[in-house]
């Protein structure tokens, strides 16, 4: 059997079980290795390297970097916990050949994963996978190789970089303008000091949830999905407050609520993200779905000329084609999000700000646009 198996995202596995210290050194070696002998072009002999607020992470992400030091990388591990997509952008503006992340994203907190990014911040390809799968799986029946003499392992803090990043994508002028009240729920995730952060320095009033990073999760599931959303729900309805937002544990997938509590679905979110970025601030390109993902986005790509893309499940394969064209928006029914000019990686923050800049934009509730949008399928 398979020690490491890559999944649609990674490698997960049960803490102590499956996903242990000398399962997660095989993985760093086979991924050192392969970077080593397949040098992505133009990047760096440089690896980011992170982790999320779960059990035993950051002692998984500081053993990753010390291996991948030993085979002689620059490695640069992320001062605290951090988002999925700030490492992923870390990767891309750093020029680094990859990025290990130790995150088990929205599962429970007997879980922990690995992600592992390529040059360009994407998910690794199947064939990438298979190649490091290959090499771990070798490594398991054999004494792990010693590897150069390491270089210091370099802590660095990726929020400025990625902060300036929003500001090229979101019109945050428009929030300030418009400043409303948002309940957020940070899921005791990477999130906090992030979309928080960044809505209360737009003048939002932000009722947070949930902003200390907890490894049990409060004892529940932090998958942001509505029967996950209670606490955010009362709040949202006792407070007034225009928006609800919620990201998982590394802050890449996320959950919209309307001021009126009504979930909004990313099949939904999708489309929405289409009609503000077309309709308000006029970008041009294509958008790209899943296979999985409902046809509604495909009702707002027709009204507005815009040509529809489908893929295979996996955010993977939507990021390797915003590589290769001008994609506006791609997303998956699973909550996944980007846009042209970010991550090929699926960020719940862009998402959730998006949404936030919609409602500014409009000065509506999402149900009154998403009434609007229906009428066209």
């Amino acid at each position: 059997m398979s020690v490491i198996k890559f999944g649609t995202s990674g490698w997960r596995g049960i803490i102590s079980d499956t996903f242990t210290f000398g399962n997660v050194d095989l993985a760093a070696h086979a991924i050192a290795q392969h970077l080593d002998e397949n040098p992505p072009a133009n990047a760096r002999k440089l690896l980011i390297v992170g982790h999320d607020t779960r059990f035993l992470s950051r002692a998984f992400a500081i053993r990753c970097a010390e291996i991948a030091a030993g085979y002689g990388f620059t490695v640069w591990l992320t001062d605290r916990d951090a988002p999925t997509p700030v490492i992923a952008h870390s990767i891309r503006v750093h020029k680094a050949s990859g990025g290990i992340n130790i995150t088990a994203s929205h599962n429970p907190a007997e879980w922990n994963g690995l992600k592992f990014n390529e040059s360009n911040g994407a998910p690794c390809l199947p064939e990438t996978a298979n190649a490091i799968e290959g090499r771990a799986n070798a490594l398991a029946d054999q004494p792990l190789p010693v590897g150069h003499q390491p270089k210091a392992v370099k802590i660095f803090n990726p929020l400025p970089g990625y902060f300036i990043q929003l500001r090229k994508l979101i019109d945050f002028a428009a929030l300030k303008k418009h400043p409303k009240k948002a309940v957020v729920d940070l899921m005791f995730g990477t999130g906090r000091g992030y979309l928080d952060e960044l809505l209360a320095r737009s003048g939002w009033k932000v009722d947070a949830l949930h902003g200390k990073p907890d490894p049990l999760f409060g004892n529940g599931h932090p998958e942001p999905i509505q029967e996950n959303l209670g606490e955010l729900l009362a709040r949202l309805t006792k407070s007034k407050a225009a928006l609800g937002l919620g990201l998982d544990p590394d802050a890449d997938r996320f959950a919209i609520v309307d001021r009126d509590g009504t979930f909004i679905n990313a099949n939904q979110v999708l489309a929405l993200a289409l009609y503000h970025l077309v309709k308000n601030r006029h970008w041009t390109g294509a958008v790209v779905r899943t296979v999985a993902t409902s046809h509604l986005v495909d009702a707002v790509a027709r009204q507005f000329g815009v040509k529809v893309h489908e893929t295979p499940v996996g955010f993977k394969y939507i990021g390797a084609l915003m590589e290769s064209e001008p994609i506006i928006v791609g997303g998956e029914e699973s909550g996944g999000l980007s846009v042209k000019g970010h991550v090929p990686e699926k960020d719940g923050i862009l998402a959730c700000l998006l949404m936030a800049e919609l409602v500014a934009y409009e000065g509506r509730a999402l149900g009154s646009i998403l009434k609007e949008i229906q009428g066209w399928a």
